[in-house]
C-alpha cells in the first residue's frame, strides 16, 4: 500500500494539532497510513494565547513548551527543523531555506520535501503597517523565541532600574488581546518581584497601552472594552485611545500631530498579517495581508492539494460579510475538520464543507480578572461574564489544547504537574 506523504508547515495550534492526531491515527490503523512531516523553524511549541505570560515571566517557558522532536516520537510523525522558502506545485515539493547555526555556520543546505498533500499553518505576526522604526526598535510577541527574548530583556532592565535608581517605562502599541493581557501581566510581574525583595520597583515602572481606535478590544462587545480599560487603569496602566503611532526610535514613539511618548522599551502588538513568504507563493491567491485564500474545504483556491488553516488563511463563508477572524478558536476548529476529513479527501470520497461555530471570545488579565462573551449561543449575547467563571473558562481552553496534543491522561498529568509546581517553584522567572 502506497503511503500518502503529508507535509505540515508550521507547528502552532493548528499544525501541531493535525500532525499529532493524524500521526496517532496512522500508528493505529494500516488503512489510513500516512508519512507525516512537520516543518518549523523553532524547536518547540507554545500555545499562542500564553505567549504574553512567557514574555512577562509569570509562566515558566520550560514547563509549558512541547518540544517537536519528543511529540514526533510519541505521535508518529517526523519533525524537520527549517524555514519555508517556497513551494514547487508542479513537482509537489516544499522548498526549505538553508539552516545556519547562531554563529552563522551552515548546518544544512537548502533542501526540498516531497508531498502528496501540503498543509500550510504558519500562523500570523504583528503588522507594522510600514511604520518607520518599528522593526528596528520594537519587540514583538508572536513566537516562543520572541516572547523569551522580551522576558530576558525586561528582567535585565528591571535589575538595572533598581541598581541605578532609574525609571523603566514600557509602551505597548496595540489594544487587542495581546497588548491588553501583556500590560496586566507586567503589572503582576512587578508586584510579585516586590514580594521577592525588589522594594520600590512598582513606583519606578510605568506602562502605557496605546490603541489607534476609539476603544480597546474592538472585536469584543463594547461593555467588555470599557470594563477592561477601567480595570487596567485601576492597576496603574495608562491607556491612550484614538492615538496613532507614526514612528518608533530608541527613545520612544512619535504620534500624530508631532507629539512624543518617551519609553525605555517598546512592544508592537498591533495589527495581524501572515508571513511575507506566503505572498505570491507559486501563484497561490493571497490577500493584502499575505493570507492564503481558501475554499470551504480549506483548500487553496488554485490548488486542491495545498491546504491552509489558522491565521495564515482567509476564508469567507457563504453569507458572511467578512473573512473569519485570525483566532485560536478558528485554527482549532479548522484543524479538527482536517483531522476528520483529510484521509477521506485523499481517497477521493465526498466530505462536508467546513462549518464554523462562534463560541465567543475570552480575554484574561491574569490573576486580576477575566472577561468572556459567549458567541452565537444567545446567553449573555449583549453582555459578558467576568471573574472566576471567565478565568476558569480561559484555563480550560488551555487544558483542552494540552489534551488534544497529548491525550486525556497525559494532558491531565501535565495539569497536575502545573498545580504542584505552583506550590514548590517561584511564581515568576528568577533565573
Amino acid at each position: 500500500m502506497v503511503r500518502q506523504k503529508i507535509v505540515i508547515v508550521g507547528g502552532g495550534v493548528a499544525g501541531l494539532g493535525v500532525a499529532s492526531a493524524l500521526g496517532r491515527q496512522s500508528k493505529r490503523s494500516r488503512q489510513n497510513a500516512f508519512d507525516i512531516t512537520v516543518l518549523d523553524r523553532d524547536s518547540a511549541h507554545v500555545w499562542k494565547p500564553m505567549l504574553h505570560t512567557i514574555a512577562a515571566g509569570t509562566t515558566d517557558i520550560s514547563q509549558q513548551q512541547t518540544t517537536y522532536i519528543a511529540q514526533a516520537r510519541d505521535c508518529g510523525f517526523i519533525y524537520q527543523p527549517g524555514e519555508l522558502k517556497g513551494i514547487d506545485r508542479s513537482l509537489k515539493k516544499v522548498l526549505v531555506k538553508e539552516l545556519k547555526a547562531p554563529d552563522g555556520r551552515l548546518l544544512v543546505p537548502e533542501r526540498s520535501i516531497a508531498y502528496d498533500a501540503l498543509i500550510l499553518a504558519l500562523g500570523s505576526e504583528a503588522n507594522d503597517f510600514g511604520t518607520p522604526g518599528v522593526r528596528e526598535h520594537c519587540y514583538m510577541i508572536d513566537s516562543r523565541i520572541q516572547a523569551d527574548a522580551f522576558n530576558r530583556e525586561v528582567r535585565l532592565r528591571m535589575f538595572q532600574c533598581l541598581g541605578l535608581d532609574q525609571q523603566l517605562s514600557i509602551a505597548i502599541v496595540g489594544g487587542g488581546a495581546t497588548g491588553v493581557e501583556l500590560a496586566a501581566e507586567l503589572i503582576r510581574l512587578t508586584e510579585i518581584a516586590e514580594s521577592y525583595g525588589a522594594h520600590g520597583l512598582g513606583s519606578r515602572i510605568s506602562i502605557t497601552l496605546i490603541q489607534s481606535g476609539p476603544r480597546l478590544l474592538d472585536a469584543f462587545p463594547e461593555a467588555i472594552s470599557k470594563a477592561v480599560q477601567e480595570k487596567l487603569e485601576l492597576l496603574g496602566v495608562k491607556v491612550l485611545t484614538n492615538t496613532r503611532v507614526t514612528a518608533a526610535d530608541e527613545h520612544g514613539l512619535s504620534i500624530q500631530d508631532g507629539e512624543r511618548i518617551a519609553a525605555t522599551m517598546l512592544v508592537w502588538a498591533a495589527g495581524v498579517k501572515a508571513p511575507q513568504v506566503l505572498s505570491g507563493l507559486d501563484g497561490l491567491e493571497t490577500t493584502r495581508n499575505n493570507q492564503l485564500v481558501i475554499n470551504p474545504y480549506l483548500e487553496t483556491t488554485k490548488d486542491p492539494s495545498v491546504y491552509a488553516i489558522g491565521d495564515c488563511s482567509s476564508l469567507t463563508l457563504d453569507g458572511a460579510a467578512r473573512a473569519l477572524p485570525p483566532t485560536a478558536q478558528v485554527a482549532h476548529q479548522q484543524a479538527t475538520y482536517l483531522i476528520r476529513n483529510l484521509s477521506k479527501k485523499l481517497e477521493g470520497k465526498a466530505v462536508p464543507t467546513f462549518k464554523y461555530q462562534n463560541l465567543g471570545a475570552l480575554v484574561s488579565l491574569g490573576e486580576y480578572d477575566a472577561y468572556a462573551s459567549l458567541g452565537q449561543f444567545g446567553l449573555f449575547k449583549d453582555g459578558y461574564i467576568r471573574g472566576k467563571l471567565a478565568q476558569l473558562s480561559h484555563a480550560m481552553l488551555y487544558r483542552s489544547h494540552q489534551s488534544n496534543l497529548h491525550g486525556f491522561w497525559r494532558g491531565s498529568a501535565l495539569w497536575m504537574v502545573d498545580q504542584l509546581n505552583r506550590l514548590v517553584r517561584p511564581t515568576i522567572r528568577l533565573d
